[in-house]
């Protein structure tokens, strides 16, 4: 029998090498200005979730675990770091209307920023070093979910919980001062921390909404270990038990899209701000939909059925089980149901956090619109490059309508401007905060990069 020798340069040691030297100097600007705006957009709606009760459930029971002096997001309590992390987890990807990365199929965001503001706090940090380590958890959030290849929603696992751990932890470790081997070892302890099943998509339960704010605190742990020498698997990626193997199987997976590019190719420039707070498999579908409705002043009562082409992985995330999906029971079902969106957005021609609300859901007119949705598989989308929708309206006149979204707005190809993402948050912020604290914050986010502490950024954006 032959024993081979384990790589002598892993792909979480390449990790580790390109984080350790990283320096505020050797990422670009227009890089660093564009993570200032989507802070800016996951901050307002970490404030936009604080109206309603799923963050103040979530800070009670982290408040059974102990106190803390830690600011949170939006909210006046105080936390321990790690629980402040998972709460901001929480009130981020609360939601479900912040920003992912469209090939990797990962909200970046939601853990990155959570994990920088906890870790950055606590070392004494300057906003420079929470904004590089900020970017830094983004590109290894992006890279995993990018070497899953779409796989991890077709086996059950929510890769924003998944990559996200790891992105945190490298995060974390950076802003200890943790030198490579650390940063590496880090990632081979958060590896037997990274999961969060899809299994809510069954029942409307709300585990997603902890799944980010879970993986900022594992990462956090992880680098907590790593400081104290404790070690983790060099190959957690690539090894036989690594991550791809055991949590693809025998799926196809490219290990190496880990390290591949890292400072060279920023994958931060490619990270996609929702448009709606809806799931982003579904966004294409709500512009057809709308451009449909605008260029031939289509009513919903003239609509005898509708037809959805979709991907079958992503398919399986909005429209199954189909009882979910065709007769949403409440908001989050909702946020995930194809259908649903398509005859609210046909009916009543937008698609908001008012078509969330519990009359929207009870409407009549919108349920028997959502019966005439049929879904079939598309055959020429772009998943997972991006998220296609096409749309097939036939009228009662005997007219067939079509549309297609090859590429969902949003993604690099078609980004959000910084001034709608500025919109946005004017939108978002102003449904929890006034226009003072409004304006603080603005300031506060826009202004990452100086020598200013990170604790002031923090205190900045509480409630």
């Amino acid at each position: 029998m032959t024993i081979d020798s384990p790589p002598r340069t892993s792909l979480a040691a390449a990790v580790g090498d390109f984080a350790a030297g990283l320096r505020p100097g050797d990422v670009p600007d227009e890089v660093l200005e564009r993570a200032r705006y989507l802070v800016l957009d996951a901050v307002g709606l970490a404030f936009a979730s604080t109206v309603y009760d799923f963050p103040t459930k979530a800070r009670d029971a982290l408040g059974r675990l102990g106190a803390g002096e830690h600011p949170v997001l939006g909210m006046p309590d105080r936390l321990a770091p790690r629980d402040a992390a998972t709460l901001n987890g929480v009130l981020v990807h609360g939601m479900d209307f912040d920003d992912t990365h469209i090939p990797a199929v990962t909200h970046v965001s939601a853990a990155a920023l959570p994990a920088a503001i906890s870790a950055a706090t606590t070392a004494g940090a300057t906003t420079r070093d929470l904004l590089l380590a900020y970017v830094l958890g983004v590109e290894v959030s992006a890279r995993v979910g990018l070497g899953g290849a779409g796989g991890f929603h077709d086996v059950g696992f929510h890769p924003t919980a998944v990559a996200g751990a790891f992105g945190a932890a490298v995060t974390a470790a950076k802003l200890w001062g943790l030198d490579a081997a650390g940063i590496t070892a880090a990632q081979g302890i958060v590896g037997s921390m990274s999961a969060g099943l899809l299994e809510f998509l069954e029942d409307g339960s709300w585990t997603k909404r902890l799944h980010p704010g879970w993986a900022a605190s594992s990462g956090m742990t992880a680098a907590a270990f790593a400081e104290q020498d404790w070690r983790g698997p060099a190959a957690v990626y690539e090894g036989r038990f690594g991550l791809y193997a055991t949590h693809l199987q025998r799926r196809d997976s490219d290990p190496s899209a880990v390290a591949d590019g890292l400072g060279e190719r920023w994958e931060l420039m490619r990270t996609a701000v929702k448009p709606y707070p809806i799931c982003h498999f579904i966004h294409a579908f709500a512009d057809a939909t709308l451009a449909l409705r605008a260029e031939h002043g289509v009513r919903a009562e003239e609509v005898r059925s509708i037809r959805c082409a979709i991907h079958p992985v992503p398919g399986k995330v909005v429209c199954e089980p189909p009882a979910n999906k065709w007769a949403p029971r409440d908001e989050y079902d909702a946020k995930f149901s194809l259908p649903y969106v398509v005859a609210t957005v046909l009916r009543r021609g937008r698609f908001g956090l008012a078509e969330l609300d519990d009359d929207a859901l009870a409407d009549p007119a919108t349920l028997e619109l959502t019966r005439k949705v049929e879904v079939v598989e598309d055959h020429e989308g772009a998943f997972p490059r991006a998220y296609s929708g096409h749309v097939e309206l036939e009228l009662h006149d005997g007219r067939r309508l079509t549309r297609r979204e090859q590429v969902n707005r949003g993604h690099d190809e078609r980004p959000l401007s910084n001034a709608d993402i500025e919109a946005k948050f004017d939108g978002t912020i102003g449904t929890a905060a006034d226009p003072a604290t409004a304006e603080r914050v603005r300031a506060a986010v826009l202004g990452l990069g100086d020598d200013t502490p990170a604790i002031d950024f923090a205190e900045a954006c509480r409630g």
